[in-house]
């Protein structure tokens, strides 16, 4: 095609030639094949002159919009690949998500306003080279085998809490094991695999009187006076500072959990994907620590 245009706007094949850097006998063996990929002259050529004919005119004037389509195509993906500009598709878990990932993409995207987010909250596990992710925010130690590169970005603390009221009514667990006398809030995605620990015993009782698979659902329970809650400190920060909720059995706490940004291996990774892991590495350990 650019090889064609080159050729009616030169005026000849020698021109073109000249002009694409490529002999004369190969431009004219390329318009020969593409006139024989058409059925149909594209070009009328004698000794002295040549002339589109009505065919060559229409194919000229499309094969000039193409190529301008492409360059502008081409253009716009250099774009992309030196400065952030697109879309972002994002997995976090959903309390998480809700407290700290939705915040750095906010202030991400004030940084750089031509990047477009999607960020989907869930607790289940997602394959994020089949769902189409370009990130995934997790908790906890990535597979030994996962194809996925992945970066700390820093740890999922937990904390015990009830409610004032609560506590004045039944008083205050001592231990791990006065746990079982309380009302316990659960929160529904815990199982022998994922439950938290406090050393190699299971710190959250399993007779819960009220069990919740969204933790904000668990926190207004929680400040209603329902019972006993686990759940992220930073989902609990504000209420506990502001004496809503009371901390409690601190040094029975289970270990934190690292928190990680994964992504897939890619040598062609464009601008805005690079500038969000920057920003996620230099932006989220502080967050996580709010």
């Amino acid at each position: 095609m650019e090889v064609f245009i080159a050729v009616v706007e030169s005026g000849s094949f020698a021109g073109a030639a000249k002009r694409l850097d490529i002999s004369s006998v190969m431009v004219g063996k390329l318009v020969a094949q593409m006139e024989a990929q058409l059925q149909t002259t594209l070009l009328q050529r004698n000794t002295r002159r040549q002339h589109l004919t009505e065919s060559g005119k229409v194919w000229y004037e499309e094969s000039l919009n193409v190529l301008a389509t492409l360059r502008a195509a081409h253009n716009r993906i250099d774009s992309q690949r030196r400065f952030p500009a697109g879309s972002l598709h994002i997995s976090a878990p959903s309390t998480l998500g809700s407290c700290v990932i939705a915040g750095l993409c906010s202030e991400f995207q004030g940084h750089f306003p031509d990047v477009n987010i999607t960020l989907s909250l869930s607790d289940r596990f997602v394959d994020i080279v089949a769902e189409g992710f370009d990130f995934a925010i997790r908790i906890g130690e990535p597979a030994p085998d996962s194809p996925l590169v992945a970066h700390k970005l820093g740890e999922y603390q937990m904390v015990i809490a009830g409610s004032p009221e609560y506590l004045a009514q039944t008083g205050v667990p001592q231990d791990i094991a006065a746990l079982s006398a309380h009302r316990c809030l659960r929160y529904a995605g815990w199982n022998k695999h994922n439950v938290w620990r406090s050393g190699d015993v299971p710190l959250w009782p399993d007779n819960a009187t009220f069990t919740c698979n969204d933790g904000q659902a668990l926190r207004r329970a929680a400040l209603a006076g329902a019972g006993l809650i686990l759940q992220p400190r930073l989902l609990l920060a504000d209420d506990l500072r502001e004496g809503r909720l009371v901390a409690l059995l601190e040094q029975s706490l289970p270990a934190p959990r690292p928190v990680y940004l994964l992504w897939r291996q890619n040598l062609h990774m464009s601008a805005r994907q690079r500038s969000f892991i920057d920003w996620m590495r230099s932006r989220a350990g502080d967050a996580l620590r709010a």
